[in-house]
């Protein structure tokens, strides 16, 4: 792709455009909003391919933009929230974030995050507009059938939408069913760099039980092994 392009939606300007200088010096493309309601109608209009989203902000916050747009667009989202508001980032990630990152935050760190979203997005397009059956796999257990070819969940036979984090966990769990995963090591494989917020996995589990299981809190399928991480039943 030739240029990637990054929304970023933060109410305060100064926060806002020295993020827009540093996504720029990286060769990204930057639409900027000031709110929700903003951010929102520049993701109807343009093509986005990544949105950094504060927490706060006046009209529409972050959490109900990003609830909206994922309505029907998967590209990843990274929060922003200030420390004070740990509560916010869990129920971003619940409502379709990807990642979050605490302020304040240096521009390294946040430059990080968004290549590392942006690779893992590419190929994800990738695998999806190519059609090639070279390396086309689809993994079964029980009623879940996860296509790699096609990029597509189906349970007990319905396709079941799910975003490109929550596909490459599922991937990476229903390809080795019965092992055992910690959740660094869930995050280190998906995220292909070393374990640094590997609490946003818990919070991923979560989500994918919602999507799979009959009763997400007697899961059949994707079961938590205490103090060591997760696994796929076989079943």
């Amino acid at each position: 792709m030739d240029q990637y392009h990054v929304l970023v939606v933060e109410d305060d300007k100064e926060i806002r455009d020295g993020i827009e200088i540093y996504l720029k010096s990286q060769g990204y493309e930057v639409f900027k909003a000031g709110d929700g309601i903003e951010g929102l109608e520049i993701i109807y209009r343009e093509e986005i391919h990544l949105a950094i989203v504060d927490v706060m902000m006046p009209r529409k916050d972050g959490i109900q933009m990003v609830m909206e747009m994922r309505k029907d667009y998967d590209f990843p989202v990274i929060m922003l929230s200030a420390k004070s508001e740990e509560v916010d980032k869990i129920l971003g990630l619940n409502m379709g974030a990807d990642d979050y990152v605490t302020k304040p935050f240096t521009p390294l760190e946040l430059l990080a995050r968004v290549n590392s979203q942006l690779r893992r997005y590419s190929r994800y397009l990738e695998k999806l507009a190519s059609g090639s059956r070279e390396d086309g796999h689809v993994y079964r257990i029980g009623g879940l059938e996860l296509d790699e070819e096609k990029v597509e969940l189906r349970v007990d036979g319905t396709p079941v939408k799910v975003t490109p984090m929550e596909y490459r966990i599922l991937l990476l769990l229903m390809k080795h069913p019965g092992r055992v995963f910690s959740a660094d090591e869930i995050y280190e494989r998906v995220w292909n760099e070393k374990a640094v917020n590997s609490d946003t996995i818990m919070v991923h589990v979560r989500n994918i039980r919602e999507k799979i299981e009959i009763n997400p809190r007697n899961p059949k399928y994707l079961k938590v092994v205490w103090g060591v991480g997760y696994k796929m039943e076989k079943q």
